[in-house]
């Protein structure tokens, strides 16, 4: 597939969508908000053993509320920490294709009632199978440090993240999400699994901040774009779990760093100290700033607005309402 073929599908979502597609919100904030409990190191990806009716049905409540990207549950999906659980690889593979499938299926249900609808303002949604970082598996915070320690090559991290990057690949999602990507050599291993594997779908990766300035490994944003600008299989580049009071000025510098399209999405702006598992209070955003902001941050140059951990359904229906309103 060609390179114009192969991004066509998203470019074309982002026109629909006016110029600025909604990624939908966080998702095991919703699930825990139905009641799941995931306080586990496989996290929401529990729930694709536990209840995976629930993963669809917040799979919709998105899509009602006017995501046009929906991220699957995969994030902290790993073959490893399904070994730990006691499943075998083949089972870990299929709860790796299960939760495209999910995805997809929620998708394609609820495009069938919008189509019976004349004049409805939604668009035909894409699948973004979630990658998450190394330090999301390792489940103790580092993707929020970007330390893994001297153990921890390019080797090492291209031989995590391949088996699952070749089974989701073939579960057909639409695009791929490298999420939480704390450091440089993660990147770069992200970049050359994509050429090896010759993925023919388009991906973005998504990195953190914790200070607003650089990559939770104190690397440079420059260093980390520099790399990825070299590649023809990342379509997009951005932030995601950042606090929402970062994002401005980084999608400015984003801006002067790539030709790339920029997708954001922040955290509530609460913290999560990774080895208390909890939230801490801090400075918040709700509802009507992420609805206030996210045309700010359009304007600043995002082609891809949505939410990560605490935000819900009611935070992507207000960003849509204000995204579209504006368009």
């Amino acid at each position: 597939m060609g390179k114009g073929r192969r991004t066509a599908l998203l470019e074309d979502l982002i026109e629909k969508a006016g110029g600025c597609a909604v990624v939908d919100g966080g998702f095991a904030t919703q699930l825990e908000i139905h009641g799941a409990s995931i306080n586990d190191p496989l996290w929401s990806a529990l729930c694709l053993i536990k209840d995976p009716d629930l993963i669809k049905k917040v799979h919709i409540e998105y899509l009602e509320a006017g995501a046009d990207i929906l991220v699957t549950s995969s994030y902290q999906a790993t073959i490893p920490g399904f070994l730990s659980k006691g499943l075998s690889i083949v089972d870990g593979e299929r709860l790796l294709e299960k939760s495209v499938k999910l995805a997809r299926d929620a998708r394609d249900k609820f495009w069938e009632s919008m189509e019976k609808i004349p004049e409805h303002s939604y668009n035909r949604a894409l699948v973004a199978a979630s990658i998450g970082s190394y330090g999301a598996y390792l489940a103790d915070g580092s993707e929020y440090s970007g330390c893994y320690g001297p153990d921890v090559g390019l080797d090492k991290l291209k031989d995590f993240h391949r088996r699952r990057l070749q089974v989701l690949v073939e579960a057909g999602p639409d695009l791929l999400a490298f999420e939480t990507i704390p450091n440089k050599l993660e990147a770069q291993a992200c970049i050359e699994l994509l050429d090896e594997e010759d993925v023919p779908i388009p991906s973005w990766i998504c990195f953190s901040s914790v200070d607003g300035e650089h990559a939770p490994s104190g690397e440079s944003f420059k260093e980390c774009l520099d790399i990825i600008n070299k590649s023809d299989k990342v379509n997009v580049v951005g932030i995601n779990c950042a606090p929402p009071h970062f994002i401005e000025s980084l999608i400015c510098k984003f801006k002067k760093l790539t030709e790339k399209a920029i997708v954001i999405y922040p955290n509530s702006g609460e913290v999560w100290d990774g080895r208390a598992k909890r939230w801490l209070p801090s400075k918040c955003f709700d509802d009507d700033k992420f609805e206030q902001f996210a045309t700010r941050w359009r304007d600043s140059g995002a082609k891809l607005i949505g939410g990560c951990c605490r935000t819900t359904p009611s935070t992507i229906r207000r960003i849509s309402k204000a995204l579209k309103q504006n368009s």
